[in-house]
């Protein structure tokens, strides 16, 4: 980020009469145009998506990655308001949906934080399915759906800034690129690498064994009620993520995280 961030990442709010949610949207907009880099590849730039451009609003020309920018002022750090669930569960299924920018301002438009969530983390079991709008809503009957942090790993929630303060662009590409991939694993099977890694994190070990693990059966039962054989694919994925080099095998049954 650029002279913008170094001044405690202040945005200049723009005159004019229009909603607070707008003002945030254009302002967080064009703050993103003028000062986000690409934390993909080495690119010092994004580009602003032509207008109408469904769920994408930057992307990169160089690597030709696609992001999405939500603008908050209150933070939740277990769900956030997304779209249509089917809209995004299609893109899911698809392998189409664009890292996503979480993006939180303060009341004296400041920004507070900057998360990335690369879009390898979206699979199924982070999307909540809301209730249909009411008969007498503009749109009765449409239904959107929350996006779950609690079901992101750690992995996948990448600061790039903290408490007001930029986080380095190696560090952030760096996070990056220790996940990028898992973008070669086809969508359906990307959902349990994602799930168990969650589980992983969860723990808050260094070093775990896979019967804490089987522990969370039920949960990953619960998520994925088509498999009837929970421990083995436990192992499979197990081994899935030592292949791309996020966890480490220790001894039979033993395992540790690799930073």
């Amino acid at each position: 980020m650029h002279s913008g961030m170094n001044l405690q990442c202040r945005v200049e709010l723009a005159s004019g009469y229009i909603s607070g949610s707008q003002i945030a949207r254009v302002l967080s907009e064009d703050w993103c145009e003028r000062e986000m880099y690409c934390p993909v590849c080495d690119s010092d730039r994004l580009a602003r998506a032509k207008a109408n451009s469904q769920a994408v609003d930057f992307s990169c020309a160089k690597c030709e990655q696609f992001f999405q920018l939500k603008s908050l002022k209150g933070w939740n750090s277990k769900k956030i308001v997304d779209g249509s669930y089917e809209a995004m569960l299609r893109a899911i299924r698809s392998d189409r949906t664009p890292n996503l920018l979480v993006l939180q301002y303060s009341s004296s438009w400041l920004i507070q934080n900057l998360v990335l969530i690369p879009r390898v983390f979206f699979a199924e079991s982070v999307l909540e399915k809301r209730k249909p709008l009411g008969p007498h809503a503009r749109r009765a009957g449409w239904v959107g759906c929350n996006i779950l942090l609690s079901q992101i790993p750690t992995d996948g929630k990448i600061a790039m800034v903290a408490a007001g303060e930029p986080i380095s662009k190696r560090h952030v590409r760096e996070e990056f690129s220790r996940i990028k991939l898992l973008a070669d694993l086809p969508p359906a099977a990307r959902g349990w690498t994602v799930d168990v890694l969650n589980i992983v994190r969860r723990l808050g070990k260094t070093q775990f064994s896979l019967k804490e693990i089987y522990d969370f059966e039920t949960e990953l039962k619960t998520l994925h009620p088509k498999n009837e054989n929970v421990r083995p694919k436990i192992r499979q994925q197990l081994q899935v993520l030592r292949d791309l080099g996020l966890v480490d095998f220790v001894s039979p049954g033993n395992y540790g995280m690799r930073h």
